[in-house]
């Protein structure tokens, strides 16, 4: 029997998320499977990844087969690099110690390349959103400017069109007026 550790799909249409799971490799993709290990939602970013990495670390020992995506997940989480760590601590390569040392040492800086990674996307939307602040104030000052001007137009007019009634009164009285005295 060959064992594949694979994702299996859940969630909406165009809104996926998956299961890792232990499965069968002639199991169908969203069948039967041996052991669930975690779930990964590239949904979110950075992606959301929890996966029980001793578990899958046990399943790789036995000689389960990653497929594509999910070898990137556990290279991303560590759990390779943990194998391979392994492997030479079982060769005499370098003791246990000094392979846990390495493995701590790469999630630290794992770690600080996530998370420099979110205060960069938070960083970058807090500016974004002062940015459009800025072009929001400007178009408001436009907007109140044309509304000032087509008013000051408005009462420039009003006021021409009382002045020119105005005079029409006085040309109407003095023209009414020469016809009195005769």
């Amino acid at each position: 029997m060959a064992v594949k550790i694979r994702l299996q799909r859940h969630g909406k249409k165009n809104f996926a998320f998956f299961h890792i799971v232990v499965a069968d490799s002639r199991a169908p993709r969203d069948g039967r499977f041996i052991e669930q290990l975690g779930s990964y939602n590239p949904n979110t970013n950075p992606a959301t990844i929890i996966l029980n990495e001793e578990r899958a670390l046990a399943w790789l020992n036995v000689g389960a087969e990653p497929t594509l995506v999910t070898r990137r997940i556990l290279s991303y989480e560590g759990v390779l690099l943990k194998k391979h760590l392994q492997g030479g601590v079982a060769k005499g390569a370098l003791t246990q110690e000094q392979a846990d040392a390495k493995f701590a040492a790469w999630k630290a800086e794992k770690e600080a390349k996530v998370n420099a990674k979110k205060a960069g996307l938070t960083k970058e939307a807090a500016a974004k959103a002062a940015e459009a602040a800025k072009a929001e104030a400007k178009v408001n000052e436009e907007r109140a400017a044309a509304l000032a001007a087509k008013k000051a137009e408005a009462e420039a007019a009003a006021k021409a069109a009382a002045e020119e009634a105005a005079k029409a009164a006085e040309e109407a009285a003095a023209a009414e007026a020469p016809a009195e005295e005769a």
